[in-house]
């Protein structure tokens, strides 16, 4: 892949992970994940509490990664980092170590958009994992974001569709909320959906535009579905909890598989990979493999780890982006919101 050896930090802050990996020449030596659990009691992302655990978390995340992949830090070659967009204190904290380290170090630094890194994950090489050749489409779905983005090169990223209100990953994680469970419940749907029937309570599919997505409408529909059924019977979430995580599942797969299908019909692209932490969900993953079966599609599910927030997917794009020698400069901000 390159000439030269080249190893990359990957440094990633955007919400509540700390992460950092260590990539050499394309192929992944470590990829460590700090998760804080102080947001579980509090039903969501606290931003305050997040930034302050990025601060305790991110010197030994960073000195563990470094340490599994067996190098020394004067072995790196440069340093990538999440810019945004994220929660902005979190972002912070990672921009601001990463622009110390290499100033210090004398070394490149690469700023990263955190949602076209979920796409390059692909391009981390693992074996028994294909990567996709350009042009592609591809799925980015995760909790704070729904895009179908056009892939055709490394850098050249055209968002094609998008969702007008809520992302996907917040209408699996406010439907387990409703249903009592706790967060982040969007894995927790997926479980007890497996064991349930997808046909038992239709639930109305938003009519939104081309490409684009609404999740907010069917979010309200669950709720007062759910309002209404235990007003007349109050163990009703109890004896019906698998079959109505199934229906959620089985109608937000419907709504996201109607959109990509429209999308190979508009670009006559039928290259399609997944990315994102939803990309994690069991049921859009088999829904992406019929796909393969009934329309001819090529698909691309990479590796679980590399679906939710990690430094891996930071430091193949900080690879690529080294290899065009598109450095920033030391006057680089984080940015909560950033486009493609």
């Amino acid at each position: 892949m390159a000439s030269q050896n080249i190893y990359i930090l990957g440094i990633e802050s955007s919400c509540d992970d700390t992460a950092a990996a260590v990539l050499y020449n394309g192929k992944i030596l470590s990829n460590v994940v700090a998760t804080q659990e102080i947001h579980e009691k509090y039903g969501g992302v606290v931003p305050e509490l997040a930034s302050r655990a990025h601060q305790q978390n991110i010197v030994p995340v960073i000195h563990e990664a470094i340490k599994r992949a067996g190098i020394t830090k004067n072995d790196l070659t440069a340093i990538a980092f999440t810019r945004g967009p994220g929660l902005m204190g979190s972002l912070l904290v990672g921009t601001s170590f990463a622009k110390s380290m290499a100033l210090g170090m004398g070394i490149p630094l690469l700023d990263i958009n955190h949602m076209q890194a979920h796409i390059l994950a692909h391009f981390i090489e693992e074996d028994g994992f294909k990567t996709p050749e350009f042009p592609f489409i591809c799925l980015t779905i995760s909790g704070g974001h729904t895009q179908i983005v056009k892939v055709s090169d490394y850098f050249m990223m055209e968002v094609i569709g998008e969702t007008m209100d809520d992302a996907v990953g917040e209408a699996f994680d406010k439907s387990a909320k409703i249903l009592g469970l706790p967060y982040p419940g969007g894995p927790l749907v997926d479980k007890y959906a497996q064991a349930g029937n997808p046909e038992a309570f239709p639930f109305p599919k938003p009519k939104v535009g081309d490409l684009n997505f609404s999740f907010s409408g069917l979010k309200t529909s669950i709720l007062y579905f759910i309002q209404k059924q235990v007003k007349d019977n109050p163990d009703f979430i109890k004896e019906n909890l698998e079959d109505i995580c199934a229906s959620i599942q089985h109608t937000i797969i419907k709504i996201l598989m109607d959109k990509l299908k429209k999308a190979v019909k508009q670009t006559g692209i039928k290259r399609i990979a997944i990315a994102g932490g939803v990309s994690a969900n069991s049921g859009i993953r088999n829904a992406l493999k019929e796909g393969e079966k009934k329309y001819g599609w090529e698909t691309f599910i990479p590796k679980f780890e590399y679906t939710t927030d990690n430094a891996a997917m930071i430091a193949i794009a900080g690879h690529y982006k080294f290899l065009e020698k598109d450095f920033a400069d030391m006057t680089i901000t984080a940015k909560a919101r950033i486009k493609f």
